[in-house]
């Protein structure tokens, strides 16, 4: 049985809508069901609202109630209902990270593995907590289990986990990170139809505030972890802090491959061959990789043609001869490939050891050098014009401007020891003005083509600022067993993995869809002893995410729960 709404239109085009109470029933001469009406209650323009909601109200009495029980006097008032509402929480995040969760193979991935263990915990449901965490409001484990999920969320899946549900759902994913990496790789390529014929790669770094590096390996799960907190050149001038190396893969749509987590004290340059060996295993070997200044060495090289491996990277101008020399003052006319780019091709060598280089300049940033330049030279003439009305012959101004980062790379020594402007340095310096080289073994690609493949790694760059500045805050890190950083790093790629399909699937940036889908919140209010949790109305911004994410709409009303039973006295 049901309320019947049935529209009729006059001839002047208006229409005029009826309510009844009808009913299914099954006619078994015609063997099809009819519709029977028990009630009509007549236009819905003038139909008695107060006698509605009276009626549904006693309705709702009787079945939460008792059938024997007489109704009360609210239910036969037309007065208003006693509305007391509980808790706000957040729906638009949980619900549109849920549903990237399993589109992109990670929940049923973590569940396969979850199975292969004979594990009943809910290692998924944690995993997928924490990555939520991330994408909404970062913070720690304890955090996110005692005040996220608590007061702040719409997860009822989650509403049992505890601190500890969390921890050990990190040394799960610690042990079966690969397969779980690999496999929503392959699902998010499917998905996408990602380009997997260009990957970005590069590294960064992550300090920890304490004052002991890591010096023992440590074993867990049959998995041996070598000490990842170590001192070494970090890319955040924290040089004295014990760091993490996190390197990363991604295709040119931003969208990370695999990552990998590192002790602090690796050199870049030795990381190549592993990457390389990594991605070959999952058949990826023949894509072009493309990598900054800190990947180039001989034995890099070596290593990324092998399989007739391809790799696009930027030469250390200032460090090669043979860049300095060759390259940068061979002769020809560069060809334009945008207002801030032009490109030159230039080989070196002969026969199988000829080495193609590709010279690009970007005109705005030579001229932009070019005057930073004159502004120091200006500024250190006049430095050397007061240290010459000096009397003493080496004070020890003249040791400031010898060593100063600024003025130094200008200056030479005369026979007194004294500095001078040196000519034959500041020309030099200018043959770098707004120049970079790149190196590349691929040579069916213009060097058009070379040149914007390497101006593309802007994007690992900026998934390596959304995991440590703009909003999935890989640090500060409070783990201290290198199992659970790893495991940390590994659920911040997940989330930024999540926040780039949003990305791609909506064309917004993430922090626009975030604000949006914070306006769908989930209230929680108890009515005539009945605990009720309902949506707020979806508006036009979040009907547009959730309709480009294929996400159905919510239900209005999330959950109904029943008044606690009437203690009767004996």
């Amino acid at each position: 049985m049901y309320l019947r709404v049935t529209e009729r239109h006059n001839r002047d085009g208006s229409a005029v809508r009826y309510f009844a109470l009808a009913e299914n029933i099954w006619n078994a001469d015609a063997k099809r069901s009819e519709t029977r009406v028990v009630h009509s209650f007549g236009r819905a323009d003038q139909v008695d609202h107060a006698a509605l909601q009276r009626l549904v109200r006693s309705i709702n009495r009787i079945l939460g109630e008792g059938e024997g029980e007489a109704p009360s006097k609210d239910a036969t008032s037309a007065g208003p209902v006693d509305i007391e509402v509980d808790a706000v929480f957040e729906l638009g995040i949980p619900l549109v990270a849920r549903h990237l969760w399993d589109q992109l193979g990670i929940g049923p991935a973590i569940r396969t593995c979850t199975d292969k263990a004979g594990l009943t915990a809910p290692h998924e449901i944690a995993l997928f907590a924490m990555a939520a965490h991330r994408l909404d409001d970062p913070g720690s484990k304890r955090g996110c289990a005692e005040r996220w999920l608590a007061d702040t969320v719409w997860m009822p899946e989650a509403a049992e986990l505890a601190v500890d549900h969390l921890y050990r759902a990190l040394d799960f994913l610690a042990v079966w990170t690969e397969e779980i990496e690999q496999s929503v790789f392959l699902q998010t390529a499917d998905l996408f139809r990602l380009d997997v014929d260009l990957i970005f790669y590069d590294t960064t770094t992550a300090y920890f505030e304490i004052d002991e590096a890591d010096e023992i390996e440590q074993e867990w799960a049959g998995r041996l972890f070598a000490p990842l907190r170590r001192r070494g050149h970090s890319k955040e001038g924290r040089d004295n802090q014990p760091q993490v190396i996190i390197a990363m893969a991604v295709t040119r749509d931003g969208m990370p491959v695999r990552s990998w987590v590192l002790p602090g004290d690796t050199a870049d340059v030795s990381t190549v061959a592993k990457i390389k060996a990594d991605l070959h295993a999952w058949r990826l070997g023949r894509c072009l990789f493309v990598g900054d200044a800190g990947m180039y060495s001989a034995d890099n090289l070596a290593a990324l043609s092998k399989g007739l491996g391809r790799y696009i990277l930027a030469v250390p101008m200032r460090k090669l001869r043979e860049v300095e020399g060759d390259v940068l003052t061979r002769p020809g006319r560069y060809r334009k490939v945008a207002d801030n780019l032009q490109v030159k091709e230039v080989w070196v060598g002969d026969g199988e050891r000829r080495k193609r280089y590709v010279l690009c300049l970007n005109p705005e940033e030579a001229e932009r050098q070019r005057h930073h330049r004159e502004q120091v030279l200006t500024s250190l003439t006049a430095e050397l014009a007061v240290l010459a009305e000096r009397d003493s012959e080496h004070p020890k101004a003249a040791c400031a401007l010898l060593t100063s980062r600024r003025y130094g790379r200008y200056l030479t020594e005369d026979a007194a020891g004294r500095p001078q402007l040196d000519q034959g340095k500041v020309a030099a310096a200018a043959k770098f003005d707004g120049k970079f080289v790149v190196i590349t073994n691929d040579e069916t690609l213009s060097a058009e083509d070379v040149a914007l493949g390497y101006k593309g790694g802007w994007i690992i760059e900026s998934c390596f600022r959304r995991m440590k500045q703009t909003g999935l805050e890989v640090r500060p890190m409070f783990h201290w067993t290198p199992r659970r950083i790893e495991a940390h790093v590994k659920l911040c790629v997940l989330a930024l993995q999540m926040q780039r399909a949003a990305e791609i699937a909506c064309g917004l940036p993430w922090a626009q869809i975030a604000h949006t889908l914070s306006a769908l919140k989930a209230v929680r209010y108890q009515v005539e002893g009945r605990g009720i949790v309902q949506r707020t109305k979806i508006s036009p911004g979040v009907s547009e995410i959730l309709k480009s994410l294929k996400i159905s709409m919510p239900k209005r009303l999330l959950t109904i729960s029943k008044p606690p039973e009437t203690q009767v006295a004996a």
